[in-house]
């Protein structure tokens, strides 16, 4: 019966059953890497890429033989563009995948991180000193922010509190507070503006350049006004103003759990494409296999559950 799909000219089941998981792989290995570039610089480089890549067929389609040489000799050479290009992203993704490996506790330090935040923002918007704090998520933001002063220090209420207290010995007050994978990676920092030219013209320096770096990444900003110590708080170019403290902990909380549920959701779903290539492949081998290997299993189902309404009749 193994010889049948020979017979026919078809692959074997086998086959089939590791051509399904082949597909099935590259499709994963595809959304994680669409899911790491979104929100960067480089998935607008990978838009662009893709199109140099549709105009080269459309030209070897039409015989354009000048344009499909010179995008011949572009993509030659893409790969090299391409390791250059994304570099943040692959290494970004390489210290994802030790960290998940390693990772313990990562909710309990997480919630202490927000209470930190938090508590710090309360504690300045009271006071009326100004602050913009950013968060950085999937996206990278070594690319859109300058400037600055790197510490890589363990967050705390009272860090973050000296940091944007104005004084003369202190020149990072003026800048922005940079957090990446729990920590304050960077201080006094330099965002990019707005040009929105819809924003509301009472909006300062700081709310303007929290919507800069939130239009340019998928990173959260919470800023606090210098003038009436308003909370506000700014995602992918938008803007939630005169926040209490209760919501911004909501807000921040409801933002990076759901960061981590979507996670888990992509791990599901890696799970369940491996799930139906099994089934895909046991549906090729009963195919191929034929009907008697069909009524032979009907056979035996119906043979199981007859010994078990006897055991349970007994």
């Amino acid at each position: 019966m193994s010889a049948l799909p020979e017979l026919l000219g078809l692959p074997s089941y086998a086959a089939l059953a590791l051509l399904v998981l082949d597909l099935a792989i590259v499709c994963f290995a595809l959304h994680r890497v669409l899911l790491l570039v979104r929100g960067t610089r480089a998935a607008q480089i990978a838009a662009g890429l893709a199109l140099v890549g549709i105009v080269l067929l459309i030209g070897r389609a039409l015989e354009l033989k000048l344009l499909s040489r010179v995008l011949d000799h572009f993509m030659t050479h893409a790969v090299v563009l391409v390791i250059v290009v994304f570099q943040p992203e692959v290494r970004r993704g390489l210290m994802r995948l030790g960290q998940r490996l390693i990772a313990t506790g990562r909710g309990s330090e997480e919630t202490h991180l927000f209470e930190e935040i938090v508590g710090a923002v309360e504690h300045l918007s009271r006071a009326r000193v100004g602050a913009l704090l950013v968060l950085e998520r999937e996206g990278d933001l070594s690319e859109i922010v300058e400037g600055g002063e790197t510490l890589d220090a363990r967050i705390s209420k009272e860090l973050l509190v000296a940091l944007f207290s104005p004084s003369p010995h202190n020149a990072l007050h003026d800048g922005a507070v940079v957090v990446k994978h729990l920590r304050v990676l960077r201080a006094g920092a330099l965002l990019p503006l707005s040009g929105n030219p819809d924003l509301d013209r009472r909006l300062g320096t700081r709310h303007r350049a929290a919507l800069g770096v939130t239009e340019e990444s998928d990173a959260v900003a919470v800023v606090v006004s210098e003038e009436r110590g308003e909370i506000s708080l700014c995602l992918q170019g938008h803007i939630a103003r005169d926040l209490d403290v209760a919501a911004l902990r909501r807000a921040l909380m409801g933002l990076f759990t759901t960061q981590e549920r979507h996670s888990r959701r992509v791990e599901e779903e890696a799970a369940a494409a491996a799930a139906t290539a099994h089934a895909v492949s046991a549906l090729v081998e009963a195919a191929v296999s034929g009907p008697h290997a069909v009524v032979a299993a009907k056979t035996r189902k119906s043979a199981e559950r007859s010994d078990g309404t006897k055991a349970v009749g007994d």
